[in-house]
């Protein structure tokens, strides 16, 4: 069973997805780690206990924004 490749587009960048995902997958697929990014997906910010269930759909817009410490 195959599925029909969608775009997503990360901070403005268009990107093709295979199959489908949610939040946590990409985050996993991008190699991120969590506690350093927050997202926004469709101008929304998505607390990370939701990522796991949130699923991506065609032409989703996300904006993903690292945390970055130092003094």
């Amino acid at each position: 069973m195959s599925s029909k490749a969608f775009r997503i587009i990360i901070n403005g960048e268009t990107r093709e997805l295979t199959a489908p995902s949610s939040l946590a997958q990409l985050v996993s697929t991008l190699k991120l780690k969590p506690e350093q990014v927050a997202i926004e997906l469709n101008q929304v910010v998505i607390r990370r206990a939701s990522w796991e269930s949130t699923m991506l759909k065609e032409d989703d817009r996300i904006e993903i924004v690292h945390f970055v410490g130092g003094g």
